[in-house]
């Protein structure tokens, strides 16, 4: 089983997404990247901490490799923006992938470089890669938030059509 952690904007979008990855064993929604020791999510959201909200994913890479991982996340949210996804803004929002070794940090930092000189968005790629930091797990409430949530606004606005375009575009990746 191998792990890493991504932060692509709300965590409620990324786990719902990755959870419906095949190969993908958990995916815990947390907050990792800051200065305070057990951060809560009032806390992050004031931007003081200085975290991350990310998603932890155990995966077989046997059955997904992490090429793949990095291509699902770098097409389910907006890299080339600093700090933001949409109307979620903040510190909190980053872009950053949180590596479990060295390896992962090359494969993250070679494809990041691939897409630039595919020129696959039209703007710079701001997405961070670093080393794992100690991971908090977010509040029992952001836990599996959008499928039990899904009538929520936010999920129908937001989340669904991620999901939709994620479930289009990736459809040999998708558990049964």
């Amino acid at each position: 089983m191998s792990i890493v952690y991504f932060g692509g904007g709300c965590f409620w979008c990324t786990e719902a997404i990755f959870q419906k990855v095949i190969g993908v064993e958990k995916v815990t929604p947390g907050y990792m990247g800051g200065v305070t020791k057990n951060p809560t999510y009032r806390e992050i959201c004031t931007g003081k901490t200085a975290h991350a909200e990310v998603i932890e994913i155990k995966f077989q890479d046997k059955v997904i490799d992490f090429q793949n991982l990095l291509s699902i996340f770098f097409s389910t949210h907006d890299p080339t923006t600093l700090n933001r996804q949409g109307n979620d803004i903040g510190t909190q929002y980053r872009s950053i992938i949180f590596c479990e070794n060295g390896d992962q940090i090359k494969s993250a930092n070679f494809y990041i470089k691939k897409l630039e000189n595919l020129k696959v968005y039209n703007s710079e790629i701001v997405t961070e890669v670093s080393q794992k930091e100690e991971f908090y797990i977010a509040e029992t409430d952001h836990l599996n938030y959008y499928n039990q949530n899904k009538s929520q606004l936010y999920c129908r606005l937001v989340i669904d059509p991620k999901l939709k375009k994620f479930m289009s575009d990736f459809k040999d990746k998708l558990k049964k």
